[in-house]
């Protein structure tokens, strides 16, 4: 077998990878677009596929009814993660429609910001402060701070803690570019980090101390 040979089986074994991962992500778009079908029978649902460099395939649906739209996304990963571990994943899918539907307003998918004035505007006047405000909120008996850092891998992050953790694990971060992500898929950015800071209350047993 030449060197050229060798080339041209390795390009097809990727073609080949490739197009398999490609049905994976179609299947499985298919089968959350069906389900939504089945939790939302009066709406017309539409979908569409995108990919982000940093946190891979995304999904976007659509519900419409007498022209009213609403739209929210989905990392494949997450989705994937629910509906092979959740026994309820199809509730949890549908949850994020609720809020939406509600209002009497469309929701379509916010546009992306086109330059890097526009992106840092957003992030300085809309999400982090919505962040910081909204993990507060979750916890109004502590104080609680919230700082920008420049994390070596992720970059900019958004970092929260309890002050009254002195020691061990007491902090939790997350990129700038995944909370803007949510907010561009019309997912509530504070979401993520109001489980992570549950989770550094319960493991710092900040609730049993004070209720003894």
């Amino acid at each position: 077998m030449t060197e050229k040979d060798i080339d041209t089986q390795a390009e097809q074994t990727e073609q080949e990878q490739e197009q398999a991962q490609a049905q994976v992500i179609l299947t499985w778009f298919q089968h959350i677009q069906q389900v939504l079908k089945e939790q939302y029978e009066e709406y017309e649902v539409e979908g569409q596929i995108g990919n982000n460099p940093t946190y891979g395939p995304m999904f976007a649906f659509t519900l419409t009814k007498e022209g009213k739209t609403c739209s929210c996304g989905f990392f494949l990963n997450e989705i994937m993660r629910n509906f092979q571990t959740n026994p309820n994943a199809a509730l949890w899918l549908s949850s994020f429609f609720v809020d939406l539907l509600r209002s009497p307003e469309s929701h379509p998918l916010p546009n992306p910001p086109q330059s890097e004035d526009e992106a840092k505007a957003l992030l300085d006047k809309h999400i982090v402060p919505y962040c910081a405000t909204t993990v507060r909120e979750e916890f109004p008996d502590q104080k609680i701070y919230v700082d920008l850092e420049l994390h070596p891998e992720h970059g900019p992050v958004l970092e929260a803690g309890f002050v009254a953790v002195e020691e061990g694990n007491n902090t939790c971060a997350l990129p700038l570019q995944y909370l803007m992500t949510l907010y561009l898929l019309n997912r509530d950015p504070a979401e993520p980090m109001v489980q992570a800071m549950y989770r550094l209350y319960e493991e710092n047993g900040l609730g049993v101390s004070e209720s003894n």
